[in-house]
């Protein structure tokens, strides 16, 4: 087995323990086929605002279905892939955003993103989030999806040591490192997934060469 493979099966172990699903893919194409997929299989995630349940006029009926729309949200990812991306959305139906996540805090079903690196001892991904819009896609999406180039997974921290101290000379910046899907056990020491960001964390490792 090459190093690259020991890497990347390292990575897929330490992920899975801490609850990701981590896919290998071959393309781009792939990945945005995975995203539409998902989407399409989960619920709404957006709230029902207090009352849908009831008779309501025609512009209030209207509101609430128009908060069981899908959203999609990509911010950051390359002109072409995100155009793919939001025709693939729109033709299943979904709204598909890459900026205006303020717009939509209580309803992102799934934010899509590309990680910068992946740490193999701990399954962890850094992405690089200079902007706000970033960081909500991550944080208040019910799902996150993010692909990870196989070239891109170093063996710990230290391997990225240089490339850090190069980035903290550039300011503002912000550098997330994100290990598994949101949990805590402050509630009664039970275990919750979810609760300071998303449900689910889907790595998909893109096989670059």
């Amino acid at each position: 087995m090459s190093s690259k493979e020991t890497l990347c099966q390292k990575f897929k172990e330490k992920a899975e323990l801490v609850s990701a699903f981590v896919t290998e893919i071959d393309s781009e194409d792939a990945a945005l086929k995975y995203v539409i997929e998902l989407c399409d299989k989960k619920e709404a995630c957006q709230l029902l605002a207090s009352g849908c349940e009831a008779d309501l006029s025609d512009d209030a009926g209207a509101l609430c279905d128009a908060k069981q729309t899908k959203v999609i949200a990509a911010p950051g990812l390359n002109k072409e892939i995100y155009k793919k991306l939001a025709a693939k959305a729109k033709k299943s139906g979904f709204d598909c955003i890459d900026s205006g996540m303020r717009d939509h805090l209580a309803g992102i079903d799934i934010g899509f993103t590309y990680a910068e690196y992946g740490i193999a001892d701990t399954g962890t991904l850094m992405l690089d989030c200079p902007g706000e819009e970033m960081r909500l896609a991550t944080m208040i999406s019910e799902y996150h999806v993010c692909v990870l180039p196989k070239s891109k997974i170093r063996a710990n921290t230290y391997a990225v040591e240089k490339m850090m101290l190069t980035r903290m000379k550039k300011t503002p910046d912000y550098l997330a490192f994100i290990t598994g899907a949101s949990r805590t056990a402050d509630i009664e020491r039970v275990l919750a997934l979810g609760v300071h960001g998303p449900l689910e964390l889907h790595i998909l490792l893109l096989e670059d060469n």
